[in-house]
């Protein structure tokens, strides 16, 4: 009889450590699944958001190239990832920072388009300053080097906007000197292209980040 006894005993035991070790089995495979589902959602989540900014950009794009159809019909600016390219010989001299009569008035021409887009956008219009490599001749004195220039014509351009219509607290300038080219310096041809003034609409948060020695007047609030 006690033998039978201590026989029940111990088959008893292997039963419970195996319901044990499928509770916590259990427990593990849930968290698990809980965790998968969490990252599922917050890829989701990003998804959304990346697509919803990527439809907001595309709308952006197609408001301004809208509001500058007309310019753009008549190849006098370029519209490129949402930068407005102007070539510099259309503004400027060689070595000037003096809008030609053909520059201010296709300025002018822009400058209505280019406020109107701002009224519903919390944006800034930054005016960049671009020039080739080669260096400011020796006889010009108005100008210590291409960073000075490049600042100089995007300010001209700036204060244009201005007076044309565009408020002084939603543009400002920046320079870029040789920096940044979009072609290669080893022509006329290529150094001509690289002779530009650039606006490109940006977040004011971005603007209120710029780098102080990078902007000017009309400057980024």
């Amino acid at each position: 009889m006690s033998h039978d006894v201590e026989f029940e005993g111990e088959s008893t035991a292997p039963i419970w450590a195996f319901g044990d070790l499928m509770s916590v089995l259990l427990g593990a495979f849930v968290l698990i699944l809980v965790g998968v589902i969490g990252v599922q959602l917050q890829l989701s989540h990003k998804l959304e958001v990346a697509e919803k900014q990527r439809l907001a950009e595309q709308q952006r794009r197609a408001t301004l190239e809208q509001a500058l159809a007309t310019p753009l019909a008549q190849g006098r600016v370029t519209l490129v990832n949402g930068r407005i390219g102007i070539r510099g010989n259309l503004l400027f001299a060689l070595n000037s920072d003096q809008l030609q009569p053909e520059g201010r008035q296709l300025i002018q021409s822009l400058a209505a388009p280019l406020a109107q887009y701002l009224q519903s956008r919390d944006e800034l219009l930054m005016v960049s300053g671009f020039t080739d490599d080669q260096r400011v001749h020796g006889d010009n004195r108005q100008f210590t080097d291409n960073w000075e220039l490049s600042a100089q014509r995007a300010l001209t351009v700036t204060r244009a906007l201005i007076a044309a219509g565009v408020p002084a607290n939603a543009v400002f300038a920046a320079a870029f000197g040789a920096q940044q080219p979009v072609s290669a310096n080893a022509d006329a041809t290529g150094r001509a292209k690289n002779r530009r003034v650039e606006i490109a609409p940006i977040p004011r948060s971005s603007a209120a980040n710029a780098a102080p020695q990078d902007t000017a007047p009309g400057h980024a609030p």
